[in-house]
C-alpha cells in the first residue's frame, strides 16, 4: 500500500462507523476512494456526479440547505455528507462549498460492498439520524437494566398478591389476632369488596393502645383512610420514591382499579442497588439542621456513583428530587416542632426541576406556599417564620437561595389559595413578559408537604383556562422559541461564553430547556396535569398538539441530552470541580457529536412547527 493510501486508510479507520470495520473492510473501502478537490463557492456534488455517492470531508467545510434555503447543517473535517446517497430525482438538496475542500468520494455500491460484514456500519447507513439516536438511547436503557433494577421494573415484579384484608366492621381485637396469626404488619380494610382503608401494627399501638380505645370497636375507628395506591404496571422506582418521600411503608397495589395486592418498602429496598433510599431514611431521623447538612454532602457523591454505574438521567433526577423532598419535609417537621402546628391547612410547593423530578445536585431552590383561604392576616407571621426556617435550612444543605427570589420566604409566593387562583388567571389572560416568566416557573409545581387539594384545585382551574386560550398558548410558544438549539453556525455548533474566555455548548439552556418548554406548552394545550417532562410527552403523544413520531423523537433527544449532561457533570465532580452545564464539543466523541446534532435538529424542527402554527 502506498504512503498516500496508508494515510487515507488510517483516517477512515478513525471515522464512525468505519471504526467498526476489520482490516479487510478498511482495505476495500480505501481502494474505493476517489480524492476530490473543490474550490470555495463550487456546487456539490463534484463534476455534477449524478450517481449516489458518499462524501467524507478530509479538510474544509460544506453547508447543507433544504428546499426553502434554510441552513440545516454544517460539515467539517471527519464528517460524512450522505445526502447524495439517494438518486438525484428522489431528493433535492443544495450543498454549498464554504471553503476550499478536500473530499474522499465513495460510490454507494462500493461502500456497501466494503461494509457488508459490519452490522454496525450497515445499520448506520440504512437508518436516518433520528433512528440512530433512538437506537443509541435504547442501548443506554439496555445498559441501565444491568445496574438499576427498580428504574426498569414495574411493581408487578415485587408486590404480594392477593392482598389480605378484613371487613371494616371487624373489631380491632379480631383484626390484631388475624395480623398476629398471619405474621402480617398490616391488613387492607374493605367494605363490600372495595378498599376503604389500611390498618398497621403502628395504628394499633398509637391509635388504640396508647389512646385507650375500646378494642371491641370496629377497626374503621383506627384505620388510615384516603390511602394512596399505585397501579400494578407503575414503575417500581417511582413507587419507592413515593413511599420514602411520604414516609409510607405499605402501598396497596391495584389492577384495573381493583385492589390486587400490597408492596412494602422492604420488598423494594431489597432489590435497590443505590443508597438514595437509605439516605432519605437517615434524613427522616435527623434531629438538627447540622445533621441534615452533613447528610446532604453525600448527594453529589451519589450523583457521580449513579452516573458511573450507568443509571439514566431520569433515574438520577428522580433520586435526587426525592432526597430534596425528604430534606424539605424534615425541615418542615423541625420547624413545626419549634414554632408549633400551623393555624390553618397549607401546602408547601416545589417548583422547577425538583417539581419535575429532574433535579441534580447543586441546584438552587424554587418553592412556594398555598395557604387555606380561612387564614387570618395575623397567621402570616407563623408562615413567614416557617418559610424562613425551611428556606434557610435548604440553603445550609447546599440548595442555595433562589437568585430570582422564587421562594416561600417572599410574601408574594406565600399566599392564600384565592390569591393563587388570581395569579394564574391573570397570567393566562394577560400574557405579558413577566407573566410568561412566572408561567414557565409556576406551571411546574408539586406538593411536597401538606394539603394536596390546595394545589390540585388551582391546577385544574388553570388547565381549564389554558385549553381554551389560544392567545396565551401562542405567547407561550413565542417565548419558548427564544432558546434555540445551537445548530447551523461555523462548521459545528453555536458556542457561548462560559467564563475564563472560553466558549462551550450550553446543554441546559440550548438543549434540555427548549424540550422542557415544549412539553409544558403541549400539556397546557391539552389540559394534561403531569409535570415531569417525559410524563408530559407520553401523555400528549398522539394528540392534535404532538404526533406520536414527534413525541418519541423528542423523548429520545431529551434522554440523550440528559445522559450527556449527567456524564459531563460526573466527570467534573470526580476531578473536584463544580458541575456545569457547559461542555465543549471536543469533549464528545465523533459519533456522539452526530447524535447531538440529531437531537438539536429534532428540537429545531418542533420549534419551527410551533412557529408556523402560532
Amino acid at each position: 500500500m502506498t504512503a498516500e493510501l496508508a494515510e487515507v486508510s488510517a483516517f477512515l479507520a478513525t471515522i464512525p462507523p468505519f471504526d467498526s470495520l476489520d482490516e479487510s473492510g478498511i482495505e476495500k473501502l480505501t481502494k474505493s476512494v476517489n480524492i476530490e478537490y473543490i474550490r470555495e463557492n463550487d456546487s456539490m456534488p463534484p463534476g455534477n456526479e449524478r450517481r449516489p455517492h458518499l462524501y467524507i470531508i478530509r479538510k474544509g467545510a460544506l453547508s447543507y440547505y433544504d428546499q426553502s434555503n434554510e441552513l440545516l447543517s454544517k460539515y467539517c473535517e471527519g464528517d460524512l455528507c450522505s445526502v447524495f446517497m439517494l438518486p438525484d430525482d428522489t431528493f433535492k438538496v443544495r450543498v454549498q462549498v464554504e471553503e476550499d475542500t478536500l473530499l474522499y468520494s465513495i460510490a454507494k455500491p462500493d461502500l456497501f460492498y466494503a461494509i457488508q460484514d459490519s452490522e454496525e456500519a450497515n445499520a448506520f447507513f440504512n437508518q436516518t439520524g433520528v433512528q440512530r439516536l433512538k437506537n443509541r438511547m435504547q442501548q443506554y436503557n439496555d445498559d441501565a437494566i444491568v445496574t438499576s433494577t427498580l428504574s426498569n421494573s414495574t411493581i408487578e415484579d415485587f408486590y404480594n398478591s392477593p392482598a389480605c384484608s378484613v371487613e371494616q366492621c371487624t373489631s380491632i381485637k379480631e383484626t390484631a389476632i388475624k395480623m398476629s396469626r398471619k405474621s402480617f404488619s398490616c391488613l387492607m380494610v374493605t367494605h363490600n369488596g372495595e378498599m376503604t382503608g389500611i390498618v398497621t401494627d403502628k395504628d394499633i399501638r398509637r391509635r388504640c393502645v396508647a389512646e385507650e380505645v375500646d378494642i371491641n370497636l370496629p377497626v374503621s375507628e383506627i384505620m388510615t383512610k384516603n390511602v394512596f395506591t399505585q397501579d400494578v404496571k407503575s414503575s417500581a422506582f417511582d413507587a419507592l420514591a413515593i413511599m420514602t418521600s411520604r414516609s409510607i411503608h405499605h402501598l396497596p397495589v391495584t389492577r384495573d382499579g381493583k385492589l390486587d395486592g400490597l408492596v412494602t418498602v422492604t420488598d423494594l429496598m431489597n432489590h435497590e442497588s443505590q443508597n438514595a433510599v437509605n439516605l432519605t431514611s437517615l434524613i427522616r431521623r435527623s434531629k438538627t439542621i447540622d445533621e441534615l447538612e452533613e447528610l446532604s454532602k453525600v448527594i453529589p457523591k451519589l450523583q457521580v456513583r449513579m452516573a458511573k454505574l450507568g443509571n439514566s438521567a431520569e433515574h438520577v433526577g428522580k433520586s435526587i428530587s426525592v432526597i430534596t423532598m425528604a430534606l424539605t419535609m424534615r425541615l418542615i417537621k423541625l420547624a413545626e416542632a419549634k414554632i408549633g402546628e400551623a393555624p390553618v391547612p397549607y401546602a408547601w410547593l416545589s417548583a422547577g426541576s425538583q417539581a419535575r423530578q429532574e433535579q441534580l445536585s447543586f441546584s438552587d431552590q424554587d418553592n412556594a406556599l398555598i395557604i387555606h383561604d380561612s387564614m387570618k392576616p395575623e397567621d402570616d407571621t407563623y408562615f413567614a417564620e416557617l418559610a424562613k426556617f425551611v428556606c434557610d435550612g435548604l440553603n445550609q444543605c447546599g440548595f442555595i437561595h433562589c437568585p430570582g427570589n422564587i421562594m416561600a420566604m417572599n410574601p408574594k409566593w406565600r399566599q392564600p389559595q384565592a390569591v393563587w387562583h388570581k395569579y394564574f388567571s391573570e397570567w393566562v389572560d394577560k400574557p405579558e413578559p413577566t407573566a410568561l416568566l412566572h408561567s414557565s416557573i409556576f406551571f411546574d409545581l408539586t406538593t411536597v408537604c401538606g394539603d394536596e387539594s390546595l394545589l390540585n384545585e388551582v391546577r385544574q382551574r388553570m388547565l381549564n383556562k389554558t385549553q381554551k386560550n389560544s392567545v396565551f398558548i401562542a405567547y407561550m410558544s413565542r417565548n419558548a422559541l427564544q432558546l434555540k438549539p445551537p445548530l447551523g453556525f461555523f462548521r459545528d455548533f453555536v458556542l457561548v461564553e462560559r467564563g475564563n474566555n472560553e466558549k462551550a455548548l450550553d446543554l441546559k439552556h440550548n438543549g434540555i430547556a427548549p424540550i422542557v418548554d415544549l412539553a409544558r406548552i403541549y400539556s397546557l394545550q391539552e389540559g394534561v396535569s403531569g409535570v415531569n417532562t417525559l410524563q408530559r410527552l407520553n401523555q400528549v403523544m398522539g394528540t392534535k398538539s404532538l404526533s406520536t413520531s414527534s413525541a418519541k423523537s423528542l423523548i429520545d433527544a431529551f434522554e440523550f441530552l440528559g445522559h450527556l449532561r449527567l456524564s459531563h457533570q460526573a466527570n467534573l465532580m470526580q476531578k473536584g470541580e463544580k458541575p456545569s452545564n457547559f461542555m465543549h464539543p471536543k469533549e464528545i466523541s465523533k459519533l456522539e457529536r452526530d447524535h447531538l446534532k440529531e437531537a438539536f435538529k429534532v428540537i429545531k424542527t418542533l420549534q419551527e412547527s410551533r412557529q408556523v402554527a402560532f
